[in-house]
């Protein structure tokens, strides 16, 4: 099992229960794929460093989790198409 993180830029229009939905999408992917999560870190709402979709802010989410190599492939697959994520990213965590 090797450790990841996935980064998750949240529209900040969305309202908290809209966030939160989609924050539990994430999770349930995570886990449909064999991962287990091990942390969830919420960064609240950011400024931007450019527009993105005509957004200036958006909120924050890091999530990291443990899971095999093939996970992370599958679960950049299914973010990518949820409403109401703006940007995403999955990186492997090295060991310490």
């Amino acid at each position: 099992m090797n450790k990841y993180e996935l980064c998750v830029v949240v529209n900040a229009k969305l309202e908290d229960d809209g966030r939160a939905a989609v924050v539990d999408k994430c999770k349930a992917l995570i886990e449909r794929f064999g991962g287990t999560i091990t942390n969830v870190d919420d960064w609240g709402k950011k400024k931007l460093a450019y527009e993105v979709q005509k957004m200036k802010e958006a909120y924050y989410y890091f999530i990291q989790f443990e899971a095999e190599a093939t996970a992370p492939i599958e679960i950049e697959n299914r973010v990518r198409i949820m409403d109401g994520v703006i940007r995403y990213l999955v990186v492997r965590q090295d060991e310490e």
